[in-house]
């Protein structure tokens, strides 16, 4: 029986990632414990990234991606590449958000992305984010803020008020969280909270103070938290969150119920995958391609924005990367470098895919129905919203070959394609290909309930996942020279 403890650590980083920033917060922390180095996008990199080299950078502290340059690598050669991203559908705290009604104090949200959003009502939710604050020193910076404890609840209406039989609701009217009561706030403070046309400014602001743009108990929470004072927040992005733990759950634990497993799943296990591939001190020794990772933002809203795949972040990255100087060869053609590795490297696309789901057994195509720990689903599409053909799933399938003999352990692949008479979603894989011309596939690891607020993986595939992409780092070079098609 496979190990649970891939599992394990993966609750860990989820539970400490309630947003794309603690998200790529925690991916540092294991990329510098596994030995890489920051860089910075705005920096040089000539005297900087070596072959032999482990780096990472971030652009809006929500996109990340790493890299090892191998000590044989030369100017045009592949990368192989593994991208995810960070974000999941959550309701984001509104720019004004202090409301009241009926004597609550409530808090005004909008949806962001495609969630489940009735399985956001009556759940324990807390705030997390980043917070942008001013300095002693006069400076603006960056701070990362989490309060785990429920501090606001949707509430449903009951059934004896409204027997309908479908939930239904107004997602502008009906779905601001209470956060507290009005009353309960004037015996905090000794006295009602300030009209608008009461309340002072000390100072001149183009904007309207934080205090009167939000509850000022709430900016308060989010001082205390981000160790500030609520005058010196100037502006913040909070999002909401479920505050009940990622756990292991099931008869035997073969399942994890978890928030944003799509797609911190994959983002996690890639993120390992790179590090456990270049664990050993000459791993790269032998090595001719570079291997990155990129986990980036705002792919459940498009990713059409500075940081998302659909950016100009990734091309930038690998035409830097695509003229680093070798140690190997000092005649080197820069020239048509970039072409020359785009039209060589690989992309896997990795995003979560679908379990059956055994309630409603008939939305799935017959032969087609992915099951939990039964290893990553490969995801095809005829009509291209997934980027897979068939070079590419020869080329997982000997990775995961080889990777079975080398450990012992069977690698088990799976393979997806939704009804012809269901719609079908779409990942980063088709944009990235079409802007690259590199091969690309798409997969991920199945799991029911996809964007609600709590989703249910496979204990095992965390495991199937990382092997399968250590062993896609480890055998590329390799395997990519021995398929034919230009």
């Amino acid at each position: 029986m496979p190990s649970k403890q891939p599992a394990k650590d993966f609750l860990s980083f989820v539970n400490a990632s309630p947003t794309p920033f603690h998200a790529v917060q925690s991916a540092k922390e294991l990329l510098t414990k596994g030995g890489f180095q920051e860089i910075k996008e705005k920096e040089s990199w000539a005297s900087t990234c070596k072959p032999g080299g482990k780096y990472y950078l971030t652009r809006n502290t929500t996109t990340l991606i790493a890299f090892a340059i191998g000590q044989q690598w030369k100017p045009g050669n592949s990368i192989s590449m593994i991208g995810a991203h960070t974000d999941s559908p959550v309701l984001r705290v509104k720019p004004v958000s202090n409301k009241r009604g009926e004597g609550f104090v409530q808090v005004g949200v909008e949806t962001y992305g495609g969630g489940i959003w009735h399985t956001w009502f009556d759940r324990d939710l807390g705030v997390a984010g980043r917070v942008m604050t001013r300095a002693k020193d006069g400076s603006i910076v960056q701070k990362l803020v989490k309060i785990d404890r429920p501090i606001l609840r949707i509430p449903t209406l009951a059934i004896h008020l409204d027997r309908q039989e479908t939930f239904a609701f107004n997602k502008e009217t009906q779905l601001f969280p209470i956060a507290g009561l009005v009353a309960a706030e004037l015996n905090r403070t000794g006295k009602p909270e300030a009209t608008e046309t009461e309340k002072e400014d000390d100072e001149y602001s183009p904007l309207k103070s934080m205090t009167q743009r939000h509850h000022p108990y709430f900016v308060e929470l989010i001082a205390a938290e981000a160790g500030v004072q609520a005058e010196d927040i100037l502006d913040f992005e909070m999002i909401l969150f479920d505050t009940q733990k990622s756990c292991l759950g099931g008869l035997l634990e073969e399942f994890i119920f978890s928030p944003r497993l799509d797609n911190l799943n994959c983002t996690y296990c890639a993120t390992v995958g790179l590090i456990d591939s270049v664990a050993d001190k000459s791993a790269l020794d032998n090595e001719s391609a570079i291997r990155l990772i990129a986990l980036f933002d705002h792919e459940e809203i498009g990713s059409r924005t500075a940081q998302g795949a659909d950016s100009n972040i990734l091309p930038a990255i690998i035409r830097r990367l695509s003229v680093l100087p070798s140690t190997v060869s000092k005649d080197e053609d820069l020239s048509t470098a970039y072409e020359q590795t785009l039209s060589t490297s690989f992309l896997v696309s990795a995003d979560m895919s679908h379990s059956v789901n055994p309630n409603y057994a008939a939305k799935y195509e017959s032969d087609h129905k992915p099951e939990m720990n039964k290893g990553p689903v490969i995801k095809i599409n005829a009509n291209a919203r997934y980027a897979t053909n068939a070079p590419g799933i020869v080329l997982l399938q000997e990775v995961a070959r080889k990777t079975t003999e080398k450990s012992g352990e069977p690698l088990p692949l799976q393979l997806f394609v939704v009804r012809n008479d269901s719609s079908c979603g779409s990942t980063i894989g088709p944009m990235l290909s079409a802007a690259l011309g590199s091969r690309t596939l798409d997969l991920g690891n199945p799991q029911l309930s996809m964007h609600s607020i709590r989703e249910t993986g496979g204990t095992y595939d965390v495991g199937h996942a990382i092997r399968l992409f250590t062993g896609f780092f480890t055998h590329y070079s390799e395997l990519s020279t021995t398929i034919f098609v230009d």
